[in-house]
């Protein structure tokens, strides 16, 4: 499981806003902005053009680009692009992983899963100020111990989590949960396979295409019909994309159901079109050109 990378949220109150990715980077934080410009840098970079509008907007912090449907579908379509997924990687590893690993060698927390826990911090916010807390009520890591440490860490953060004002950190207790099941099951190593928040984690999982990417098959390959089971995959993306660049509000899931039908047959009907509900090959490269 490699995360991932087309995640688009808005979450009410939360003050990243607009948020994106495998590690979800935030417009209120100005890293989506950076991260977006390190992908158009690529010269590689497939939908580089379609996001030329948005950065003097991202660099403003305009937040009615929380509710800009067509952004959120550029956002959905880059994770099938590899330069994307390898400009998240690069981003986050520099972003949340290598100052994460060098609070971890400072502390002298060893185990992958001591590791994992201080990379969540990172990665979710408030790192310091929960290890601080922690240090407070339970003592230093050097007093006590590594694994004596990390679960009052992930008990004090839980609790933390839970009396928050905002509903949305309410939510993410599960966070500290998950760490909390693999602490009772003694899994400080990590060892693969092991599953996680009902996600199976092994070396086969990681080496898959990842989550909610599609690699093909490529547009103009197949008509896209509604089947059971729904066909999924680029060529939807692409198609769906296509419709929300013409103004069509529908989210560019890449999967072919019965609201890209609906959708299709109403830009069939606009563009004096045989209404079908089919797209064809010609109107597949009408809608990708």
């Amino acid at each position: 499981m490699r995360g991932d990378y087309g995640k688009v949220t808005v979450i009410e109150g939360d003050t990243g806003h607009l948020t994106f990715g495998r590690s979800q980077t935030t417009l209120g934080s100005g890293n989506l902005l950076k991260l977006l410009q390190l992908y158009c840098s690529n010269s590689g970079a497939r939908f580089a053009a379609c996001l030329q509008p948005y950065p003097a907007r991202l660099e403003a912090k305009d937040f009615t680009l929380d509710t800009d449907n067509r952004l959120h579908n550029i956002l959905r379509a880059t994770a099938d692009d590899p330069v994307m997924r390898d400009t998240q990687d690069i981003f986050f590893d520099r972003t949340y992983w290598e100052p994460a690993m060098r609070a971890a060698e400072k502390m002298g927390i060893t185990s992958a899963l001591g590791v994992a826990v201080v990379y969540d911090g990172h990665v979710h916010g408030s790192w310091a100020r929960m290890r601080d807390r922690a240090d407070k009520q339970a003592g230093a890591l050097n007093a006590i111990g590594e694994r004596a440490w990390v679960q009052a860490y992930v008990k004090v953060r839980r609790s933390w989590l839970a009396g928050s004002p905002r509903a949305d950190l309410r939510r993410t207790v599960y966070r500290m949960d998950a760490f909390q099941r693999l602490i009772d099951q003694g899994y400080w190593g990590l060892e693969l396979p092991l599953v996680a928040l009902g996600i199976e984690i092994s070396v086969d999982s990681m080496a898959s295409t990842p989550h909610g990417c599609f690699d093909g098959p490529q547009p103009g390959s197949r008509i896209l019909t509604l089947q059971t089971p729904l066909l999924r995959g680029l060529d939807v993306r692409l198609v769906q994309l296509g419709l929300s660049e013409r103004g069509i509000d529908i989210m560019a899931d890449g999967i072919f159901g019965q609201t890209s039908v609906k959708l299709i047959r109403e830009y069939q009907a606009g563009a004096g079109l045989p209404v079908t509900g089919v797209a064809d090959i010609a109107l597949i490269a009408g809608l990708c050109a």
